[in-house]
């Protein structure tokens, strides 16, 4: 087995960063003004689960913590437009460097030829955040382990971290890892049993969540496996207890926000021999699993530029 003990690991005052923290105010000012016919439409099947006290849950990859969009979601969590965040741990990455020096992000090209990448001092903090609290025997999850963190320590940057402000408003950040993702795991301090409690806590969490999503909402940005491939079993679950209980989790809506092109027939399952079959969001999230009573919609949009345009259609019915 590698002994991780031997790796040279260096202080992030030494990396270069790729991105730096956006305010809520930026991007109010900025000139982002992204159009597309389904927003108005998503943003009013939002308005309506907050209204009737339904789930409104964002699943989402890490590029959208890292393109520095944390204000916008923390505003809508702030609101009751969001009321649950699914995400992997690289979120976890750049929200906890973020709240620690307004940074994030490496390049892979640069580092990996020294074989450096991921190997900072700092970042590595996070597993002895994951490790003390599987040791506690807590059992809140790493998504609030990560966000009492932050929240409860010395951060510079701690307004725009997500998992902070979802922590003091009382709402979950789940975080399902996958072991051997995340820079984390290179790390002599590294717990794969503590990483795995805490993220399964953190499944059973986002399952419990699913299991109210009838008349709710949920959104997908960017996670193309993670997703879809957490929401199918979670979903499975809870429609296996709902069937025993005479109830049903049928008449929700899904909306995925991706680049792919996938055309403009999203309802329609496509053939195996097409590349579009195998991108999830489309076959688990547009089409099987609202195929009897759901509604799902696709965006196709860089998220810097989606979010923002779902957030201003948000606002405008907010006001």
């Amino acid at each position: 087995m590698f002994d991780r003990n031997k790796l040279k690991i260096k202080p992030l005052s030494e990396r270069v960063h790729d991105e730096k923290i956006k305010t809520l105010d930026e991007w109010k000012k900025s000139d982002i003004n992204f159009q597309h016919p389904h927003l108005p439409t998503i943003a009013q099947k939002i308005k309506q689960a907050k209204d009737n006290g339904r789930p409104i849950v964002l699943m989402m990859g890490a590029h959208v913590i890292r393109k520095g969009l944390s204000p916008l979601i923390i505003d809508l969590m702030e609101k009751g437009y969001i009321t649950h965040v699914a995400t992997n741990g690289a979120s976890a990455i750049h929200d906890y460097e973020f709240s620690l020096i307004g940074a994030t992000a490496e390049s892979v090209p640069r580092y990996i030829k020294e074989g450096q990448f991921g190997l900072w001092e700092e970042t590595g903090q996070i597993n002895d955040i994951i490790n003390l609290s599987y040791v506690q025997n807590t059992a809140n999850g790493f998504g609030t382990a990560v966000g009492r963190a932050i929240m409860l320590g010395d951060f510079p940057n701690q307004e725009i971290s997500l998992f902070a402000a979802a922590y003091n408003l009382g709402k979950p950040v789940t975080v399902h890892v996958g072991i051997g993702y995340d820079i984390i795991h290179q790390h002599p301090n590294c717990d794969g049993a503590a990483i795995g409690d805490a993220s399964y806590s953190d499944f059973l969490t986002f399952a419990g969540v699913i299991q109210n999503l009838e008349g709710g909402v949920l959104l997908n940005f960017g996670s193309a496996v993670m997703g879809p491939e957490v929401y199918l079993k979670a979903l499975a679950m809870a429609r296996n207890l709902a069937h025993q209980q005479g109830k049903e989790i049928r008449h929700f809506t899904t909306a995925v926000f991706d680049l792919a092109d996938i055309g403009d027939d999203t309802s329609t399952e496509q053939p195996k021999d097409t590349p579009t079959y195998y991108f999830r969001p489309y076959k688990t999230m547009l089409v099987r699993t609202v195929a009897d009573g759901g509604q799902s919609f696709y965006v196709r949009g860089n998220h810097a530029e989606t979010l923002p345009g779902l957030y201003n259609q948000i606002i405008e019915i907010d006001n």
